[in-house]
């Protein structure tokens, strides 16, 4: 079975589950794996590998709304090279302090893959969850969706040839260390009656938001903000919006909120927002200009 049914397997023995993290007495908690062959490709510096790592256990952290306090990571490999061990970890210790938390260390293994476990903690007396969702309120997100599909082009781009492109390899790498929406997740947290991050791609997010709320979404196609990286390096604009969608790994916020909130919430938040549709009833489904939104998107182990 893939991610999604060994997560559905799990919904019946362990309670609570389903949001982007846990909740524990206002404890926030999370944790992830990322592998060489899957997450990281090929051209992806130890740095780049270090602050993404820790950068999704942290956007999960940010989809509750809360703060984020520290993070771990636990780093295996067949064999360690010492500087591709001090970039991991300064990349973990950077994106760390870019959001205000501290890094405070992990575990080293050896295995025959490069392979990295991040736990994040954070801290909220009010945790936003997926299942809060009303009828009439907004659906909006942050930032810009397609980051991570421009990155991977670029990366394949990169290392074709017999030479590697050194500057197409820098820009992959840096549209690769996506900034967490820490500041934006606190911003929203007052107002959001529902949140998770876009990790596994517009689509699925929205699908995976009515199923929690019990509810439906209408969506507008052009009201997606598509990454400018994204468009730089696909010239259709129908497949630059597809990949937009679905692509996913991009770690912005999917949320929910009152129209009324929209402006107050915009107002508390340091990256733009914005508006992509409206919460409907269950009834009607998921849509985009009218037409069914398919659930597609990133699934580990597919």
């Amino acid at each position: 079975m893939d991610e999604r049914a060994a997560l559905a397997l799990l919904e019946d023995e362990l309670d609570p589950v389903g949001d982007d993290a846990a909740v524990v007495d206002g404890l926030v908690i999370t944790t992830d794996m990322l592998h060489e062959r899957t997450d990281f490709p090929t051209g992806t510096t130890r740095y780049t590998a270090g602050w993404r790592a820790v950068g999704a256990s942290l956007s999960d952290v940010a989809a509750m709304g809360a703060e984020a306090t520290a993070a771990v990571a636990a780093y295996a490999a067949p064999e360690f090279d010492g500087e591709e061990l001090l970039a991991f970890v300064r990349g973990a210790r950077d994106v760390c302090e870019h959001v205000g938390a501290k890094y405070v260390g992990g575990d080293l293994d050896g295995h025959e893959e490069f392979t990295v476990a991040t736990t994040a903690v954070g801290r909220t007396d009010a945790p936003v969850l997926r299942s809060g969702a009303n009828p009439g309120d907004l659906v909006c997100v942050t930032g810009a969706l397609g980051r991570s599909a421009a990155a991977l082009e670029q990366f394949e781009r990169a290392t074709q040839g017999e030479e590697t492109d050194a500057d197409t390899l820098e820009s992959a790498n840096e549209l690769f260390r996506f900034e967490p929406r820490i500041e934006a997740g606190l911003g929203l947290s007052p107002h959001a009656t529902a949140m998770m991050d876009s990790s596994d791609g517009l689509a699925r997010s929205l699908h995976q938001l009515a199923a929690a709320s019990d509810c439906g979404f209408a969506i507008e196609s052009d009201s997606i903000p598509v990454a400018d990286a994204l468009c730089d390096v696909i010239d259709d604009t129908d497949t630059a919006l597809e990949r937009a969608t679905t692509f996913g790994e991009d770690f912005e916020l999917v949320a929910t909120l009152p129209e009324a909130a929209l402006e107050d919430a915009r107002s508390a938040t340091d990256v733009e927002i914005s508006v992509l549709g409206t919460v409907e009833d269950t009834d009607a489904g998921i849509t985009i200009d009218g037409e069914t939104l398919p659930d597609r998107g990133y699934t580990h182990g597919a």
